[in-house]
């Protein structure tokens, strides 16, 4: 139950992303901005509690062998993930873009064979079939949206996180692969971080050059968003699925508390944005996307039994 109800507060910091996005947005700020400012004080951030623990000296190691791989998929694993969601909230509120970047979950499903061409991975069919439960639940909810903005908008907020959604779960199990366990959790946060940084400054350059700097608001509200979303959510995510590391039932349990992310996001719109109740059909949608990460999670725990059913006798 620990484990669990630090998944459900881990959701909760990292909704603030959608909420805040969606805020900037609203009060007239540069998506650029709210993108590239939120990994800029994520550096500084990363730099304090990687070299706390004295780590920082391997991972500049490590990005100085082989910097080509480190460029290439911090790029698509932290700037196109981030910079496309981000720009979604232009055309869409937080919990929208909240429970269609869930779509991350189909998309991590057909990259199996893609990321594992030596070992012939085949795409799981049965997560396969529980994703198109999820994409039922997306397109409800862009149905919905649909019949209230221009289909142009629509568009311009679907296609950017697919984009995303595609990009974050590719670009940072590529990088898992580069890293091959050299590097821990943090150090590989802090090495794409820094590898992105030239993006990050073009993005920013962007957002000068058409929307010029940035209000006190949008840096406080950035800011906010790196320490909530960037270091404490990450950080009580970790923490769950530490604590239930030998348990994979407890650890799939942990997985979907993820799902609270659109719940959180849709209520502290309504809270501190008074963004509108969503319709029949959007509820429908939002409780779809939450099956389906639920479901996805107990297949995860049917197919780690049927590969390891000794181990899970002996935990019994």
């Amino acid at each position: 139950m620990k484990a669990i109800i630090i998944g459900i507060l881990s959701a909760l910091f990292f909704s603030v992303t959608f909420i805040l996005n969606r805020s900037m947005e609203l009060d007239g700020g540069s998506w650029a901005w709210s993108a590239s400012l939120r990994f800029m004080f994520m550096l500084p951030l990363l730099l304090i509690i990687v070299g706390y623990q004295r780590n920082v000296k391997p991972v500049i190691q490590h990005i100085l062998k082989k910097p080509g791989p480190w460029l290439l998929w911090s790029f698509v694993g932290f700037g196109l993930f981030y910079a496309p969601l981000t720009f979604a909230t232009i055309y869409g509120p937080g919990w929208l873009v909240a429970a269609t970047f869930q779509l991350t979950i189909v998309a991590g499903s057909f990259l199996v064979p893609v990321l594992n061409k030596h070992t012939k991975q085949r795409i799981p069919v049965q997560s396969v079939l529980i994703s198109f439960i999820i994409l039922s639940g997306v397109l409800l909810m862009q149905l919905e949206h649909a019949s209230v903005v221009p289909l142009t908008s629509v568009l311009l907020c679907v296609l950017p996180l697919l984009i995303s959604a595609i990009a974050y779960p590719l670009g940072n199990r590529k990088m898992m692969q580069h890293v091959n366990g050299e590097l821990n959790t943090f150090q590989r946060i802090l090495g794409m971080t820094i590898m992105s940084m030239p993006f990050w400054l073009l993005v920013s350059i962007y957002g000068f050059l058409s929307h010029g700097l940035p209000e006190v608001t949008q840096i406080t509200q950035t800011f906010i968003v790196a320490i909530f979303s960037g270091v404490i959510a990450t950080a009580l995510f970790f923490y769950a699925t530490e604590l239930v590391r030998n348990d994979n039932e407890k650890l799939a349990g942990v997985e979907a508390t993820q799902s609270g992310e659109v719940v959180f996001a849709l209520f502290g719109e309504m809270l501190l944005l008074h963004a509108a109740l969503p319709s029949i059909m959007s509820f429908v949608g939002i409780f779809l996307v939450i099956i389906g990460m639920i479901l996805h999670s107990l297949v995860t725990v049917i197919g780690n039994r049927k590969k390891h059913p000794i181990i899970k006798q002996a935990q019994l």
